[in-house]
């Protein structure tokens, strides 16, 4: 197991893609135990992986490349249920601090912005990291490709894209904003 560790540390693109191999699965169900979400599954998978390549480095030999990797998969789940929460309040807060509507004007704004969410949700799971990457946390294009290991231009195309598809879904929405306005 030391030299699976070893390997990686010193780069061996071959070693982390059996490593990649053999835990991805049970990584991602070991998420979904907890979080009974298969979007967040996906994303702490993805992201433990990048942070995994990344931070190879610093892995340790006296632990095992399983022990290491559950470690960075908890603390990476942490973090989004933690962004997650931080932007559940936000849009609660946002709904509460809208001034004397009637209760089915609040019904309404839950709903269309629980569309819009789930038009965010349906957007391919790169397509949908970068765009909140850049319009959630607000990161520049050259950090968002830094962090996921691609070019700025591919960043932009996605970003250009997801506003695309996010217009096209939206815009069945364009009568209930207008009139929620009026």
């Amino acid at each position: 197991m030391e030299s699976i560790v070893q390997d990686i540390k010193n780069g061996n693109i071959e070693r982390f893609k059996m490593v990649y191999q053999q835990y991805h699965t049970k990584l991602y169900f070991y998420v979904l135990k907890c979080t009974h979400s298969a979007y967040l599954s996906e994303e702490t998978v993805q992201l433990s992986f990048i942070l995994l390549w990344e931070k190879r480095e610093k892995l340790s030999t006296n632990y095992n490349i399983s022990a290491q990797l559950f470690r960075i998969a908890k603390s990476v789940m942490t973090d989004l249920l933690r962004k997650q929460q931080v932007r559940n309040r936000h849009t609660e807060s946002m709904v509460r601090e809208t001034p004397d509507w009637h209760m089915e004007t609040d019904l309404t704004v839950k709903e269309e912005l629980t569309r819009v969410y789930n038009s965010i949700e349906q957007l391919s799971p790169i397509r949908r990291n970068v765009f909140k990457l850049s319009r959630f946390e607000g990161l520049p294009h050259k950090e968002i490709a830094r962090q996921l290991s691609i070019s700025p231009k591919t960043v932009e195309n996605h970003i250009v894209r997801a506003i695309r598809q996010l217009k096209d879904s939206l815009l069945l929405l364009l009568p209930a904003i207008v009139a929620w306005f009026c």
